[in-house]
């Protein structure tokens, strides 16, 4: 069961472009965060440059918060995770991102992730604040992710533990009826029986079965079942002659 107020609070620390911080939130929002707070931007906040990277995510933006350091940013949070993939000489627990993000489920108090700047990630000491360490499994020969593929993983990881919408779902009808399938395969052999379709009659059955079998893989719906059956009808009509 998830813990209360379980949405982690996401911190960048040091970021020095403003396209990253609206990016970064624009990864945030798209798995159901919203809490971002920036540690010493290099630029400054707000950024003009944020808003038009976020592609909408400007409730992110606006409700940000600016700290001096990263303790104060996770002061009120029990529990915090830096991510990292270089090895920073601190002896903590090494987690992956999904495994960080059933911890933040079932763990109570507030949790916050911690992400380090552009150019160098973050600092050993910026490590040692936190609990535990988030590291994403890649190629030891190139481990380099910019900051808005690093939130995005762990936001999505995260999400995992939510009932969020898949896009396309709403657009999927389910299966067709059984019933639906039947009358088009008995439409079906009626229209090949007299065209010698099934002959020779000793593999009748044996033909039958093939053509349903390969007819039920997909698994149409009544829509897609519908337009087969007037397709059949169609050819079952006599030739147009214009």
């Amino acid at each position: 069961m998830s813990a209360p107020n379980n949405r982690p609070v996401i911190v960048l620390v040091r970021p020095q472009l403003g396209e990253n911080i609206g990016k970064a939130a624009r990864a945030m929002r798209n798995f159901g965060l919203t809490e971002m707070r920036l540690v010493t931007p290099r630029d400054g906040w707000p950024n003009p440059a944020a808003g038009p990277a976020a592609s909408g995510a400007d409730d992110v933006l606006e409700t940000a918060e600016v700290f001096d350091s990263l303790a104060e940013a996770v002061s009120d949070c029990a529990h915090v995770y830096a991510t990292t993939v270089r090895k920073r000489g601190v002896t903590k627990p090494v987690i992956t991102p999904e495994e960080a993000g059933r911890a933040i489920h079932a763990e109570p108090g507030r949790s916050a992730i911690v992400f380090g700047p552009e150019r160098s990630g973050l600092e050993t000491d910026d490590v040692a604040v936190a609990r535990t360490i988030v590291t994403v499994p890649i190629d030891p020969d190139f481990g380099s992710l910019n900051l808005a593929q690093a939130v995005i993983l762990c936001a999505y990881e995260w999400s995992k533990g939510r009932d969020l919408v898949q896009p396309t779902q709403e657009d999927t009808l389910p299966p067709a009826p059984q019933a639906e399938f039947e009358g088009m395969f008995a439409q079906l052999t009626a229209m090949l029986e007299p065209r010698g379709y099934f002959l020779p009659e000793s593999r009748a059955d044996s033909t039958r079965r093939t053509l349903r079998t390969m007819l039920t893989k997909p698994g149409w719906n009544h829509l897609e079942m519908r337009t087969l059956r007037g397709v059949l009808s169609s050819l079952a009509r006599p030739e147009r002659r214009d």
